[in-house]
């Protein structure tokens, strides 16, 4: 009489026998070409051999494709590298310094394509005082900036510096980046604030990375830091 199977043989069983048996189809080599799986890409069946040869064909377009990213997100690192030495450049250059924050503003807005840009400076010498840039700025928006640690992206939900703008009413999405003498640090009470604003709510989300923002934040603390 025939015992029953208490414990059948599943499809991870086969699996793991086939994984742990390389030999397995050196043995019985005729099963690779009488083995027909349905292709993914017809109604046709094709052989074992044919359907991993479509499996490594698509895995060697993604990692194609992976590659071209990768190549591509280097050039545009490489094009972004080149506009901010370009743009650092200018600022040293810059003589006058009651000038440089209406110029930085103008540079950031066609360099690295930003619709509006703002910047308030405060705690200026004196001879700086009368400029509109370090007028106009409450006490709350100076507490404001020193709590950032790091550039703040996201949708304008009303921030005081919205109001240096051009166009308040066309500012969506924001950057908003502070300046410090350590901006490394981040410790440092903030002497400014620099904002980006698009019409774009994607433009600066709350997901994107700061690194670059940071690195301008960095520089224009750097320049500013003349007026004080």
């Amino acid at each position: 009489m025939t015992t029953p199977f208490t414990n059948p043989i599943t499809e991870d069983d086969i699996a793991n026998y086939l994984a742990n048996t390389p030999d397995f189809f050196e043995r019985h080599a005729e099963l690779l070409a009488a083995v027909q799986l349905s292709s993914p890409h017809s109604s046709r069946t094709v052989s074992l051999q044919e359907r991993q040869a479509q499996m490594l064909r698509e895995k060697i377009k993604a990692l194609e494709l992976r590659i071209m990213d990768m190549i591509r997100n280097g050039n545009e690192n490489v094009i972004l590298s080149d506009k901010l030495l370009h743009w650092a450049r200018s600022l040293f250059l810059t003589a006058d310094p009651l000038a440089l924050p209406g110029q930085m503003a103008e540079e950031i807005q066609e360099r690295f394509s930003v619709p509006q840009v703002g910047i308030k400076v405060w705690d200026v010498a004196a001879q700086f005082a009368h400029a509109d840039f370090a007028q106009g700025v409450s006490d709350d928006a100076k507490l404001f900036a020193s709590s950032l640690r790091e550039p703040f992206c996201g949708v304008n939900t009303g921030f005081e510096a919205v109001g240096w703008l051009p166009d308040p009413q066309a500012a969506i999405s924001l950057a908003i980046l502070p300046l410090r003498v350590a901006p490394a640090a981040g410790l440092a009470p903030a002497f400014g604030l620099l904002i980006l604003a698009s019409p774009d709510a994607q433009r600066f989300n709350s997901t994107m990375g700061t690194d670059f923002l940071a690195r301008i934040a960095e520089l224009a603390s750097a320049a500013l830091s003349r007026l004080r």
